[in-house]
């Protein structure tokens, strides 16, 4: 397993780590006992880096997460969760419930302190209110101890170029879906993140499901030329002797300029599939084909959020 340093934090964390909303069940069915031996599986293979969010499976994920570390060494891995986002339509970003719902994060989880707390998808809530209360709220649990680093999650690439331009100081940005096959936007910010020192966390390589055999789930946002032209490149991987998501997990680690790549899986033989693809290189002639036949959408997104954050 490859380590890379998170931004100042210090951190060498796993090029590729485990993202644990699979463990709610929101790509299918999780059984406990497997989502349990899929976070061993994980740590057995190397990767020390954990996310998690209370709205996955509706707190399901921080639930059987907090499981799996029972008795495991607590310098074997560095984790984050998330806060301000408990359902669909649920947002809240207050300081009084950023508290509340990180000291009920860290009950599910059984610790006194996470290293990350990120603000979850912050678009769906005004920046001012990100900006003057929310990220100060989060300055404050940093000085308490009960975090270590903070930062933000979203899926616009406007609140990562707001977080730049106007210097708003944060450890992390948690981006997903723009480093992926399909679209590889993020690269355009990454001199300016660098430039303050800021780690970039990559989440969704296989485009939330976009990028695999089995195609995305019923609730995906991307319009249905992207899905089709993406299940259309996944049945030529097929014909090719290799699969549409190892080469996106291969593309997505390969990227030196990525703190870690975020995964998800909820039994331990599709952990070990995944770090055994990202153990090894792509082959260059089918990434350069998959590449060009996903030219014609490169880059192609859909709106998320406050009409705020459709532009800088």
């Amino acid at each position: 397993m490859r380590y890379r340093p998170l931004g100042q934090t210090g951190l060498h964390v796993s090029a590729l780590s485990f993202g644990a909303s699979a463990l709610g069940g929101v790509y299918g069915e999780a059984p406990e006992a497997d989502s349990i031996r899929a976070v061993h599986a994980a740590l057995d293979a190397g990767i020390n880096y954990l996310d998690v969010s209370p709205y996955y499976g509706l707190t399901r994920a921080e639930t059987v997460l907090g499981k799996a570390l029972r008795g495991v060494p607590r310098d074997r891995y560095v984790i984050s969760t998330k806060a301000g986002r408990d359902g669909l339509d649920a947002f809240d970003m207050s300081p009084q419930h950023l508290q509340q719902s990180l000291e009920a994060s860290l009950v599910r989880l059984g610790l006194d302190s996470v290293d990350i707390l990120l603000l979850h998808d912050v678009e769906f809530v005004p920046w001012r209110q990100v900006v003057e209360e929310s990220l100060p709220t989060l300055r404050d649990f940093q000085r308490q101890g009960t975090i270590r680093w903070y930062g933000l999650s979203g899926f616009p690439l406007t609140v990562f170029n707001r977080i730049v331009a106007e210097q708003i100081p944060v450890d992390l940005i948690l981006s997903y879906g723009h480093y992926a096959l399909h679209d590889r936007t993020l690269l355009d910010l990454l001199p300016a993140l660098q430039a303050r020192q800021i780690g970039v966390i990559n989440a969704s390589p296989f485009g939330m499901g976009l990028l695999t055999d089995q195609g995305p789930p019923a609730w995906h946002p991307a319009p249905t030329v992207i899905q089709q032209t993406c299940q259309q490149i996944a049945a030529y991987c097929r014909t090719q002797g290799h699969s549409l998501a190892e080469l996106a997990i291969q593309f997505a680690v390969s990227q030196p300029t990525l703190a870690t790549t975020l995964f998800s899986a909820c039994n331990p033989t599709e952990v070990e599939q995944t770090v055994r693809w990202a153990e090894e290189l792509p082959e260059e002639g089918l990434l350069q084909d998959v590449l060009t036949q996903l030219q014609p959408i490169q880059g192609q997104s859909w709106p998320s959020g406050l009409p705020e954050y459709a532009s800088l």
